[in-house]
């Protein structure tokens, strides 16, 4: 658009600001603005940019209005910022004003009309490129206030042009552009290309809004059953949780909100025929639709079919599970490149790691071995009774020490002097221990403050000083991926870097507290700073140490489980189990 004066017919003015609104769908206001800031700009241009000219258009007749203004101001008047000075051509001081005005007050403006004027080359080109950034500017904020608001929605357009992997699709009313990582492998677009996109974020840039698309997106997946599935457009049924390796294979799973509607017999259709309409828009890509439950170790087990799982053992401190499955069940568990147990993670959010039963088997007899040796050399006991103690379940010494006696008596062949002689045999060997234990501390130089500091043991203690830490100071100025251990790149390669109480698997969690209350003790901050615990749900007793009761997975909720079955973490899972994924 070119404004080659301001003597232009009225009505003209008018309506190529109309027809430039249309065009770029923006307000028409936002037209005339932008053609009276290239007024002003031209007129300073004219009559000296230190003028403070104005130019006013009448949005309904056109007419145009050029005007100076001078304000006055305090005699005592001082710039607010460092690069404003006083403008004589702008700005009267109040005592010079008075002297041709009586009524003259801070604050009031004198107008002088200008003369329209003819613009000149420079001016021409200028006024065009006020014109036009103003309106792309305008273009900018009206698309995104059409499209923040539509993040996680599905939208048709057409392919505009390919760059280097990526595609620009027009929108109608804007353009979004996929990226190579945000397209379907082996899926190639041509220019005119009618195209389904799901937009999974709108940006803000100096450069204008960025509408991110995607077709590898787990949402868009989603959003295709939500067309697809009426009860799921209506809510009845939830997609709880998706993940996708896009172009090859998926995870969904559903939740009905009627008990009397399967919902993955919904998701799935007569013969099949709604999650086919589904892969054939996603390129063949096989999806699972597994039924979603509030118990995770259930979840985890139907997250990871066709493969039978056997057992199920979480840490929600790591947020880490470790499944068993059968011997034969193991590459199947997997996946092809890890793909089933990947998607599975991603499913669940949770890191899961696969070993098979005889693995699980060696590992149990290993371990089993090992705290047997422990007791016999601790306790100075025979084979029998230390092998009866791992059997009723005690781990270390410690759990022998400190458990109520009646609950060794109570083990079959044992008395009351029995416990007590174990619980002192006990005792006497960790209080050794810790003698042991902290000599090599005071060898170390670990200060006895370190010890002071809420959370720190012995045994971490020896730790601390092994890695160098010697004072509460020392502990305070630590980061958690000091304490745990973390990796650092190097010349391009990952490399492992120990933490100094890597041994002792801290959670992130309790390694953050550790350092804020050496920092305490330490005088840095105030104990009022430490964040305060969330009080701990009521839950009824699980089973032991959350080892899933498989059997209990397809009869009973967890947590009704029979708290005395013997080892209700190693129960077979039945076979015709219900909730199996169906495989599109």
């Amino acid at each position: 658009m070119a404004v080659t004066g301001i003597s232009a017919n009225r009505l003209e003015l008018l309506q190529i600001a109309d027809a430039v609104a249309r065009e770029k769908n923006i307000d028409k206001e936002i037209v005339v603005e932008a053609i009276e800031e290239a007024i002003q700009k031209g007129a300073k241009s004219r009559y000296g940019a230190h003028h403070d000219i104005r130019a006013k258009i009448d949005i309904k007749t056109g007419e145009m209005l050029l005007t100076r203004h001078v304000t006055i101001v305090e005699d005592d008047w001082q710039p607010e910022d460092e690069l404003e000075e006083f403008n004589d051509s702008a700005m009267v001081r109040l005592t010079d004003a008075m002297k041709r005005d009586p009524e003259a007050v801070v604050g009031k403006e004198y107008v002088e009309v200008l003369p329209p004027f003819e613009f000149g080359r420079v001016q021409t080109q200028m006024a065009r490129q006020v014109v036009t950034g103003k309106v792309r500017e305008a273009e900018r904020a009206n698309q995104y206030e059409e499209f923040k608001d539509r993040v996680g929605e599905i939208v048709n357009g057409t392919v505009k042009r390919v760059e280097y992997g990526n595609t620009i699709v027009d929108l109608g009313r804007g353009e979004g552009i996929m990226r190579r990582n945000d397209s379907i492998p082996r899926e190639v677009f041509n220019i005119g290309d009618r195209i389904r996109t799901y937009i999974y974020d709108v940006r803000a840039e100096a450069k204008g809004p960025q509408v991110m698309l995607s077709r590898a997106h787990p949402g868009f997946m989603a959003k295709l059953f939500a067309q697809e599935v009426p009860e799921v457009y209506d809510g009845v049924i939830e997609i709880r949780a998706a993940a996708r390796d896009a172009g090859s294979r998926a995870k969904m799973a559903v939740l009905s909100n009627d008990s009397s509607i399967d919902p993955v017999g919904a998701c799935v259709g007569m013969r099949g025929s709604r999650v086919q309409a589904v892969v054939a828009e996603l390129q063949g890509e096989k999806i699972d639709i597994i039924q979603w439950n509030p118990d995770e170790p259930t979840f985890i087990v139907n997250a990871l079919a066709p493969a039978e799982v056997s057992k199920v053992v979480l840490d929600e401190e790591a947020d880490r599970v470790e499944v068993v499955v059968p011997d034969e069940q193991l590459s199947l568990a997997i996946g092809r490149r890890g793909q089933n147990v990947r998607l599975a993670s991603q499913l669940t959010g949770w890191q899961i790691d696969i070993i098979t039963e005889s693995q699980d088997s060696e590992r149990r007899q290993r371990e089993f071995a090992e705290r047997t040796q422990l007791f016999q050399e601790a306790l100075d006991v025979d084979e029998v009774i230390a092998q009866l103690l791992v059997t009723e379940g005690f781990a270390t010494i410690e759990d022998l020490a400190f458990i109520d006696p009646y609950e060794i008596s109570e083990i079959e062949g044992f008395d009351e002097d029995t416990a007590e002689e174990l619980q002192a045999r006990a005792t006497d060997f960790l209080a050794k221990q810790a003698a042991v234990l902290d000599a090599k501390r005071i060898e170390l130089g670990v200060e006895d403050g370190v010890l002071q500091v809420p959370g720190v043991t012995l045994p971490m203690a020896v730790a601390l000083g092994e890695g160098g830490v010697k004072t509460v100071e020392d502990l305070a100025d630590l980061a958690t991926d000091e304490i745990r251990g973390g990796f650092d790149v190097k010349d391009g390669e990952r490399i492992k870097v120990p933490g100094v109480l890597e041994s002792f698997n801290m959670a992130q969690a309790d390694a953050e507290m550790l350092i804020l209350q050496a920092r305490v003790a330490a005088g840095w901050i105030d104990a009022s700073e430490l964040p305060q615990p969330e009080p701990e749900p009521e839950y009824e007793e699980a089973g032991e140490e959350g080892v899933l009761d498989a059997e209990a997975v397809f009869e009973a909720p967890a947590a009704e489980a029979d708290a005395e079955d013997e080892d209700d973490a190693e129960t077979e899972v039945p076979a015709g189990d219900p909730e199996t994924p169906v495989d599109a």
